[in-house]
């Protein structure tokens, strides 16, 4: 079975100059398969990017990466749809789908499922798979015995799965933007103040201790997802892609860690103790495979 490692959507409205820094070095020096572009989150972020998508498709693809369009998780207003519909119309790119509404525009065409359509059963999976999806991406919380059952049920479609390995969980996305609301703005008059946390608004307890952060409109796990003393369970279990969520981190040193575990070249326990060096005070969890609270490192 061949395993692909993928670097998931920027989910933080980070600078265009650094989105375009960032990919650069993704193109040269990662050793990635796939690469995932498109605002996720906001619709008025799209507009700070967009221009610069031929130029890092040209640069991704000449650094031997496919690309795949990721649409928007959310769609509420009369520009969203028309964006939506629009996206669907992508002819040259293959394209995942983070909201139900673009299967109105997808027309059975082949395209991929991503993490934001919450697939928890094989019955919702085969459904979507008779409608052109060749390919899944899991939702973070689910354990390993039902990912299994999706892999299985995966293997009889003949889709691809992937899950997230690496990189704060999403957790949930809402109408309201908590970024705006608690620097005491709307979400109409936002001014970009997401743009100010390029890993997300850390948030505490009242108790002070670290809790949650946000994005936008979207909640992350505080903690940074870490499967890679998993990884070969991982792979036993069948799953085809694993994902790398874009960081403000060295994201080359953690693409070279999991492939290097990945092929074999590096014992797990020594990679996890390169990417702990590297983030520092910044924690680790995997509670969720095992059934567990998600924040938990177990």
């Amino acid at each position: 079975m061949t395993c692909n490692l993928t670097l998931g959507p920027i989910l933080f409205h980070w600078p265009a100059e650094n989105k375009l820094d960032f990919y650069s070095r993704i193109a040269d020096e990662a050793p990635i398969d796939t690469v995932y572009l498109g605002e996720v989150i906001c619709s008025k972020r799209a507009p700070f990017f967009e221009q610069h998508y031929s130029a890092v498709v040209e640069r991704l693809e000449r650094g031997g990466k496919k690309v795949v369009f990721s649409s928007l998780c959310e769609v509420v207003l009369k520009r969203e749809r028309k964006a939506i519909e629009e996206f669907c119309s992508f002819g040259s790119h293959e394209i995942e789908i983070n909201n139900s509404s673009a299967l109105l525009h997808i027309d059975g065409r082949p395209h991929r499922i991503g993490p934001m359509m919450n697939i928890y059963n094989e019955e919702t999976m085969a459904h979507l798979a008779s409608r052109g999806a060749s390919h899944f991406v899991l939702p973070v919380e689910l354990p390993r015995a039902s990912t299994e059952i999706l892999v299985a049920r995966g293997r009889e479609l003949g889709t691809g799965i992937e899950i997230q390995v690496f990189g704060r969980a999403s957790l949930a996305v809402s109408a309201r933007c908590y970024h705006a609301r608690a620097h005491g703005r709307t979400k109409d008059n936002c001014q970009f103040v997401c743009e100010e946390d390029l890993d997300g608004m850390p948030l505490r307890t009242l108790e002070g201790k670290p809790f949650l952060a946000i994005n936008g409109i979207q909640t992350l796990s505080q903690t940074y997802l870490n499967y890679i003393t998993e990884f070969q369970e991982l792979i036993t279990a069948g799953i085809t892609d694993f994902r790398l969520s874009p960081h403000t981190c060295d994201m080359v040193l953690v693409a070279e860690n999991f492939k290097a575990v990945l092929d074999g070249r590096k014992d797990p326990a020594e990679a996890d103790a390169a990417l702990t060096l590297m983030m520092g005070d910044s924690a680790f969890s995997n509670g969720f495979w095992y059934g567990r609270p998600g924040h938990l490192r177990v």
